[in-house]
């Protein structure tokens, strides 16, 4: 019986639940850390160049580029999640069908039989 549990259809089939549950958990991760992304962006940091003359930027040149970096942040957080969530789309079921598989395969477990008095 302990030959039938670690044969190499079954050994297969616990790494790729073992691989996809690792996704699993690797895209939660992902999304929830998208999310937060999308709640909470990104400041956003760089330097104000100073031209020649002695001036720096324009208050509408710093206004634009902090829009700009808003919208980076923001692309990038929603890139993040739709990657997040297509990664669980996909490993999950993967994983569901995989752990099926070896729970429909296992022997079914004697029952004990209990000593009689």
């Amino acid at each position: 019986m302990a030959s039938d549990r670690w044969s190499l259809r079954n050994i297969y089939l616990y790494l790729v639940c073992l691989i996809t549950l690792i996704m699993v958990i690797f895209s939660i991760v992902n999304v929830v850390r998208s999310a937060v992304e999308l709640v909470y962006p990104d400041p956003g940091y760089f330097s104000v160049p100073i031209e020649k003359g002695g001036e720096g930027m324009t208050q509408a040149e710093i206004d634009a580029q902090n829009e700009s970096q808003r919208k980076q942040s923001q692309r990038q957080a929603i890139l993040g999640l739709v990657g997040g969530v297509a990664m669980l789309v996909v490993a999950g079921p993967l994983y569901v069908y995989h752990w099926r598989k070896i729970e429909n395969e296992r022997p079914a477990e004697l029952p004990q039989s209990t000593p009689a008095v």
